[in-house]
């Protein structure tokens, strides 16, 4: 083995604590469930640019993540699927400027063959075993919308009818997601792009555009940002083409603000 003359040993040495200083560097970023697959991807390209940084995803329902923000989570960046929960943090003065970074839409699964026999929202109240999200759950709101809207056209009591099948309420998409995944509901409004990651399980059912919503994806840096810098690159790169690039990879249209 060969050894090093001394002084450059030592430069050596210097250059590894220093590496290993900056690699000690964690940007925390709190992210809606169904970003998932897309940010995992975000996140090693900016480690990628940024390799003296490590990148910690906390996934969870915006509601929860924001719970964790308010009581004072160790927390640089927030991506939320509604805009609710963000403005609660902004009037908080817990985070400021948030901008929609990308939009999806709720769609009806059912699990592969569609055992139910359901044939559109209008069928949804013939299932047996429904699954939403919590009402303080993005995508338990937006069902709850879509049911109203329903019950203006399929009948008054459309919402009632499908909430007398409701099984179960979870604090997020993938956990909805999941219980049709493994046969253990009927049907359940997601995510497009949270469907699109368990097409071998689930069959996807459109909902009708007039009785559907666009969901938007606000993201902001948050007030108590450890790494404020690192946290406004990694926001500019989710706005930026390559962020754009990656989301409409995993499905999300690009949001108005970008």
């Amino acid at each position: 083995m060969r050894l090093l003359p001394l002084r450059t040993a030592a430069l050596f040495l210097g250059v590894a604590l220093t590496a290993r200083a900056e690699g000690s560097k964690e940007l925390n970023v709190f992210a809606a469930a169904s970003l998932r697959e897309a940010f995992a991807e975000l996140a090693r390209l900016f480690e990628t640019r940024h390799p003296a940084t490590k990148v910690q995803l906390n996934l969870g329902g915006s509601q929860e993540l924001r719970t964790q923000i308010e009581q004072g989570a160790p927390a640089d960046v927030f991506a939320s699927a509604d805009d609710k929960h963000m403005q609660a943090l902004v009037l908080a003065k817990l985070a400021a400027g948030p901008r929609v970074f990308a939009r999806n839409e709720p769609v009806l699964v059912v699990p592969k063959g569609n055992p139910a026999g359901l044939a559109g929202l209008a069928d949804l109240p013939k299932a047996r075993r429904i699954v939403i999200g919590l009402p303080e759950v993005p995508i338990g709101a937006y069902t709850l919308r879509i049911l109203d809207a329903a019950a203006k056209r399929y009948g008054g009591d459309f919402r009632s009818r499908v909430e007398e099948k409701v099984v179960s309420r979870e604090l997020n998409v993938r956990q909805v997601l999941a219980k049709v995944s493994l046969g253990e509901a009927d049907a359940a409004i997601v995510y497009r792009t949270d469907a699109g990651t368990a097409k071998d399980k689930v069959d996807v059912i459109s909902i009708p555009s007039d009785l559907n919503v666009v969901t938007g994806y606000p993201i902001a840096v948050l007030a108590r940002a450890k790494e404020s810098a690192l946290a406004r690159q990694f926001v500019d790169l989710v706005l930026s083409t390559a962020g754009r690039e990656v989301l409409s990879r995993y499905g999300f249209r690009a949001g108005n603000d970008t």
